[in-house]
């Protein structure tokens, strides 16, 4: 095992909105930004295409901003997060126009303000049309390639946090992406470490999300002994484009906010009769399309009527999607599906983004800060992000240094070669479709049961570290879903439709392995006594 040598080193692990926005945040302290892939790629901000929330119009305020948000959350928001979020969007949106990011605007100059489902005004930031996140991203790549502070370590994976005597994080581990186990893990100390890895969309069949989105940030917090919450609340995106792709390429809900209706194979309109029709909270849209794809329809979105020939440019980026699929949305209805898009669980955080482990601090999808609750209000994703880069790095920024002794990752963790990108793993396509069949937008006991027994399986037959974390987060995605017994924002229990008294979910890597053991020794034990 190597070492870097470091003064007053910050290790930033994650190159979308989140990791790039918090390294520039830290300047002038010397930040090491670990990137697993060349930076501006297998990232998914470039594919969140609606925009950013912000109270900017005259009929707006952050105060309801922040009311939809809590609605949309279904009872587990909190209210001061959601607040002090709505509240400091604006400035989130100034700081990003001085970083050089443009955003689409009127003749005189004034900000183009979009409309997204269970948004009670416009204020729907945008750029190029459906293009916000690539924008935004661009222009933070170049400021963090100008920025002297900040190292870029690119197509670098980290394979484990480094802790120290007391169980503090102290750095991490990483090793070239692709390895095939003959480079020894280097070991970069870092007085503060933030995750900013992204989602698990990966875990699933179908899914929005670049297929490395598969919840390493979650699986090194968890093994660092990391509080994780509410990690059954994945939200799936109602409209993603049914052409056969993998990822799915996404229709935005800018277009439902534009005016296209939902029709089955039929013809019908089936959001007709559901309160906001087909600008309902994402959950209650992505149900009712499922439950017609299980009845034997297809889905369709309609864009012709309100934007026909329009549609190439106001929305570029999903007629060129479709395009791509062989669709062409200016004569046919677009095919759509629910797929997994955004994971509203994650590491625990306080308001300052810091974990329940010492020198480790989560900015972005990988983190659960309070603020998307059961169900995320559209386009407060990269709000949130935005957020909190900069609250974590002042907070880091404020605490004073402490003397680095990271340890050797513990010998029950021992590395395994790991994956690399162009070899595909066996066993990724099992997690993946045990986790779309069984943990996906409708669930019960016995398929959770199901899941948990051969994802604990999986996670004894992983031969990588990116196979073991991704068997293993699924396992704990699972277990959250099996002990939540009741139907709340996006997640649906068929078994248990009603809600009970709000609470959160709260969960180490220890106590999930503990509690899958019990639930699968407890369903299989009556089979291995009449045996």
């Amino acid at each position: 095992m190597t070492t870097t040598n470091s003064l007053d080193h910050v290790v930033v692990v994650g190159g979308g909105i989140a990791g790039l926005s918090t390294a520039l945040h830290l300047a002038p302290l010397p930040v090491t930004l670990l990137v697993a892939s060349p930076l501006g790629q297998q990232a998914s901000t470039p594919l969140a295409q609606g925009g950013i929330a912000a109270a900017l119009g005259a009929d707006d305020h952050p105060l309801l901003h922040a009311a939809d948000t809590l609605q949309a959350s279904a009872g587990l928001g909190d209210p001061g997060v959601a607040a002090r979020v709505a509240g400091a969007a604006p400035s989130c949106i100034e700081w990003l126009v001085a970083q050089s990011a443009s955003f689409d605007r009127t003749t005189s100059d004034e900000l183009i303000l979009g409309l997204e489902a269970a948004h009670s005004r416009r204020r729907i930031v945008h750029a190029q049309g459906d293009q916000t996140g690539k924008s935004a991203l661009d222009a933070l790549i170049l400021a963090v390639r100008n920025s002297p502070s900040i190292q870029i370590l690119e197509d670098h994976r980290v394979t484990d946090l480094a802790l120290d005597a007391n169980g503090a994080v102290a750095g991490v581990f990483c090793a070239p992406w692709g390895s095939d186990g003959s480079d020894e893990p280097v070991l970069i100390p870092g007085r503060a470490v933030v995750l900013a890895t992204g989602g698990i969309g990966g875990l699933y069949a179908y899914t929005t999300n670049p297929l490395s989105a598969r919840g390493a940030g979650l699986a090194l917090a968890a093994r660092a002994g990391a509080v994780l919450r509410d990690l059954e609340f994945v939200q799936f995106h109602p409209t993603a484009i049914a052409a056969g792709r993998d990822p799915m390429p996404l229709a935005t809900e800018a277009l439902r906010g534009e005016g296209a209706v939902l029709v089955n194979s039929r013809g019908e309109r089936f959001m007709q009769g559901i309160p906001g029709a087909e600008l309902a909270p994402r959950d209650v849209v992505a149900r009712a399309i499922f439950a017609q794809i299980c009845a034997g329809e297809r889905v369709l979105l309609d864009t012709r009527h309100v934007l026909g020939g329009s549609i190439a440019s106001k929305f570029p980026g999903v007629t060129d999607l479709c395009q791509a699929a062989g669709l062409d949305p200016v004569r046919d209805p677009i095919p759509v599906r629910p797929a997994a898009h955004f994971h509203m669980g994650g590491i625990k955080v306080d308001h300052q983004g810091r974990s329940s482990v010492e020198g480790l601090w989560a900015c972005g999808e990988v983190a659960s800060t309070g603020l998307h609750g059961a169900n995320r209000l559209a386009s407060n994703s990269l709000l949130e992000a935005l957020a909190y880069a900069g609250w974590i790095a002042d907070d880091i920024k404020s605490r004073a240094r402490r003397s680095l002794a990271a340890q050797s990752p513990s010998p029950s963790l021992t590395l395994q070669p790991s994956d690399s990108s162009d070899q595909p793993s066996p066993l990724l396509p099992q997690v993946r479709s045990q986790m779309d069949r069984q943990v996906g937008v409708f669930r019960e006991a016995a398929g959770l049961t199901e899941a948990i027994y051969q994802l604990r399986r999986l996670v004894c037959e992983a031969q990588s570290t990116d196979e073991r974390d991704a068997a293993l987060v699924s396992l704990m995605i699972a277990v959250s879903a099996y002990s939540r017994r009741e139907s709340r924002g996006a997640h649906q229990r068929l078994d248990h439709p009603a809600q009970m008294p709000e609470q959160h979910t709260e969960i180490t890597l220890d106590s999930a392995l503990r509690i899958a053991a019990q639930i699968d020794s407890e369903t299989t034990a009556p089979a291995r006594r009449v045996a």
